[in-house]
């Protein structure tokens, strides 16, 4: 139980809430479908039997070779939109993709999370493919481009997305409505494809493959997947030999003898 003064506290403080709003623009991020009200959680436990069921009738070694442990091929860094799970939109089976997602896919270098997934993923796991993953319909993307105040900690991460806006502000203001979201969706990938390849830690991996097996490993590739259809496109991240010049000169840490453009 708590002291009378104590209730009263928290009481006064309850009272103060309940006069706040929203912040302004709140609406945009919030889900545009609706809720099954009957959802039954219980039914979580039920279908994750079924699913082990299934998994043992095709393959009786399944879960056995799981527990020998991981070695995927990728690391996606996705969106965390509930419409984009990576296994399923590329049809892969367990630990075969190592999964970093967050709010608009993107790969920031305050993130310690997603920097700790992607050093873990190159230098333990060494995956030889990093995928960023957009898509379509974005809701972080789509309240970016609203002049509104979301709320802490939200708009400060929707802030990122709005530094991409800028840097491709002239190509960006020629598009309009959903045109406008989708091109953002697409440069936003790019720009965070960018940032994975300024990271010290890959650019090590990469100029030790390179030394090792005469192979620049991890590539990196930009996607974006279509909810409308389900189908993913890459995007051709080609900079001219100026802009390659640009990014070489102030974010390359090792020497890559004639390595002038990213890789695929």
């Amino acid at each position: 139980h708590f002291a009378p003064a104590m209730r009263f506290r928290l009481g006064h403080s309850m009272s103060l809430l309940k006069g706040l709003h929203r912040p302004q623009g709140w609406r945009l991020c919030k889900a545009r479908g609706f809720h099954d009200d009957s959802f039954d959680f219980e039914k979580v436990f039920e279908k994750n039997k079924h699913w082990a069921r299934s998994k043992r009738a095709a393959d009786p070694e399944f879960f056995e070779k799981l527990a020998r442990g991981q070695s995927p091929s990728i690391l996606w860094i996705g969106c965390s939109d509930a419409r984009v799970p990576a296994n399923v939109i590329i049809g892969a089976d367990s630990g075969t993709v190592f999964v970093q997602r967050n709010i608009a896919n993107q790969f920031l270098a305050i993130d310690i999370n997603a920097q700790a997934v992607l050093q873990y993923a190159i230098e333990f796991l060494q995956v030889p493919h990093i995928v960023v993953c957009g898509h379509y319909d974005c809701g972080g993307v789509r309240a970016a481009l609203r002049n509104m105040n979301h709320g802490s900690p939200l708009e400060n991460w929707l802030r990122n997305i709005r530094d991409v806006w800028r840097l491709h502000y002239d190509e960006i203001v020629q598009f309009h409505g959903e045109a406008r979201v989708r091109r953002l969706v697409e440069l936003n990938v790019v720009e965070q494809c960018l940032n994975v390849y300024k990271t010290a830690s890959v650019q090590k991996r990469r100029w030790e493959t390179l030394q090792k097996d005469g192979k620049i490993l991890p590539q990196i590739h930009g996607l974006v997947y279509d909810v409308a259809n389900g189908e993913l496109k890459k995007l051709p991240i080609d900079f001219s030999q100026s802009d390659m010049q640009k990014l070489q000169n102030c974010f390359d840490l090792y020497e890559f003898e004639g390595d002038n453009t990213l890789p695929d």
